[in-house]
């Protein structure tokens, strides 16, 4: 069996890249040793910018039904009800600019259910209970060996291999790329996903002076779910039903028999790590198989997708319309800067509420947000423009929503997985197939080339500029 494409990992990473290249009509295998999907809600903060990239994909809507905005904070001291915050700066409501100003919450399985359903309608699938147990790579493919739930090898090449398996990613290893990093805490956290009774929805609640630790029960919207995060200043968590009762016993004054189910639970000690790089020959590695955060922030399940959606527009111009094959190497290019820079954002909110347990956590804000990341200065983005505005707009940057004079959003015009030209004062030439031109005088006089992943790759006032890079990436068909 050959695939263009072999994805390592049905996570976040793995669905939104194969959801991708189903949309571009690019053939992908994605394999995941587990029997099934993820069950617990780890990476529950969907960033505004990941929003955006949902909204691309086709599932923002079922994201935005299933989820919620995040609630306020409850402390708690004994059993008595202390201070009540916002943990986040809210965004700008209304500004045309930015639609989905908010961090919005959705536990992961429910994400990931999300993901799966839009890769099945768009005839794509994962293949559970598969897992890589050895490959080679050559100059010319991957030649790989996948073992099934009856314990069955066989043999599939690809043209190219993405490691989305996580943390302990048996990819990255096993082309010996390393990890530099190491604990961000040596303490460890119970995680769990639980029921309970006597506790209101109202609110996320936190024990910041528990004793052994603080403890937060958060409820998780559109379920019937809390999830439980407990620190431990000394000892091991027990993750057993038994344990987590226990924990919320000692913690939150609640009785051990208030917990009426436990779903999943998990032990963990936050760890900060990034790949040495992000490519060896025809592997790739993305999300949690190239970085390691710390939970604080709300980060890593969103770089994650960023990456995916990255490398997905890239593989898709070269595997189906011919594009240079060193269009690839921009994928490390752009996403290990963007890793090293949120690295250093989760680290610094994890230990700054390590510090200090009687005060309240750092609210989390713009830079969370990730509207901000850009790739200005990258190997694909050009501005030749000769007065470029100080505080305007520059290749590299995320293209930003805005209403149409006839109604409706830049967005709608930009959503699919066409490259997209904006022209404004400046005669826009006739463009290749698989670019949309519209013309818009939003941005400013100029030529403005969209990407697909929604970045600005060339900003002109020269026609003449257009050709050039659109051999780059593949679009002088």
């Amino acid at each position: 069996m050959h695939t263009p494409v072999l994805i390592v990992g049905a996570g976040p990473t793995g669905l939104t890249l194969a959801l991708d290249l189903a949309r571009r009509g690019v053939p992908a295998l994605l394999v995941e040793q587990a029997a099934g999907l993820f069950p617990g809600s780890r990476g529950k903060g969907i960033q505004p910018r990941t929003q955006e990239v949902f909204d691309d994909l086709g599932v923002i809507d079922a994201v935005l039904a299933a989820g919620g905005p995040y609630p306020l904070v409850q402390s708690w001291e004994g059993g008595e009800r202390g201070q009540r915050w916002d943990l986040m700066e809210r965004g700008p409501v209304g500004d045309p600019a930015v639609p989905y100003p908010e961090i919005w919450m959705l536990p992961q399985w429910r994400t990931q259910e999300i993901l799966h359903a839009r890769l099945v309608e768009l005839g794509g699938e994962a293949v559970l209970g598969t897992a890589l147990t050895g490959f080679a790579q050559d100059a010319e493919r991957v030649t790989a060996q996948l073992t099934g739930p009856d314990g069955a090898t066989r043999t599939v090449t690809a043209d190219y291999l993405v490691a989305a398996d996580g943390g302990r990613s048996t990819v990255r290893r096993a082309v010996g790329v390393p990890m530099v990093g190491g604990p961000v805490d040596q303490r460890p956290a119970l995680v769990a996903d639980l029921r309970l009774t006597g506790l209101d929805r109202e609110s996320w609640h936190l024990w910041p002076q528990a004793p052994g630790g603080p403890a937060m029960l958060c409820p998780l919207p559109g379920t019937a779910d809390f999830q439980l995060f407990a620190q431990f200043e000394d000892g091991e968590p027990d993750a057993s039903a038994a344990g987590v009762r226990r924990t919320v016993a000692e913690r939150t004054g609640l009785p051990a028999g208030a917990v009426t189910e436990v779903r999943w639970s998990s032990v963990f000690r936050a760890r900060a790590a990034l790949a040495d790089r992000f490519r060896s020959g025809r592997v790739f590695l993305a999300g949690d198989a190239a970085h390691i955060h710390s939970p604080a922030g709300g980060q890593g399940l969103n770089t994650s997708i960023q990456d995916a959606y990255n490398l997905g527009w890239k593989l898709g111009q070269v595997l189906a319309h011919g594009a240079p094959a060193e269009l690839l190497d921009s994928y490390q290019a752009e996403r290990l800067p963007v890793a090293a820079e949120v690295l250093n954002i989760s680290t610094s909110l994890h230990r700054a509420g390590a510090q200090d347990r009687s005060a309240a956590p750092a609210r989390r804000g713009e830079p969370t947000a990730q509207l901000g990341i850009d790739y200005r200065g990258g190997p694909l983005s050009a501005d030749t423009r000769t007065a470029p505005p100080e505080d305007g707009l520059r290749a590299g940057d995320r293209a930003p929503d805005a209403a149409l004079p006839g109604g409706g959003r830049l967005f709608d015009l930009l959503r699919g997985p066409h490259f997209t030209l904006l022209a404004a004062g400046v005669e826009p030439p006739a463009a290749p197939a698989a670019v949309r031109t519209v013309r818009f005088d939003g941005y400013g006089s100029g030529l403005y080339l969209i990407r697909p992943d929604g970045y600005l790759g060339l900003v002109t006032e020269d026609p003449a500029d257009l050709p050039g890079y659109y051999a780059l990436v593949g679009l002088d068909d």
